[in-house]
């Protein structure tokens, strides 16, 4: 199990991107929000759509929920 966060800022087209605990492209404490521990990412993209519809899995960290 991981545990994941959503950049609070949304990328250029408009997605926020979810990444693990160990992401390097982790957003800094101010731009993230905890959204729990997961089995996968894709548990963890279907929590952060919650509050942001547009919510993608990181192309790095969390490939399996990435759409382009």
């Amino acid at each position: 199990m991981k545990t994941f966060y959503v950049n609070k800022q949304a990328q250029a087209n408009g997605d926020h991107e979810v990444h693990r605990e160990d992401c390097i492209f982790l957003p800094s404490i101010e731009n993230r929000q905890y959204l729990g521990v997961f089995n996968s990412c894709y548990e963890a993209v279907k929590e952060a759509r919650k509050s942001y519809p547009k919510a993608n899995g990181c192309f790095y960290c969390s490939r399996d929920c990435h759409t382009s």
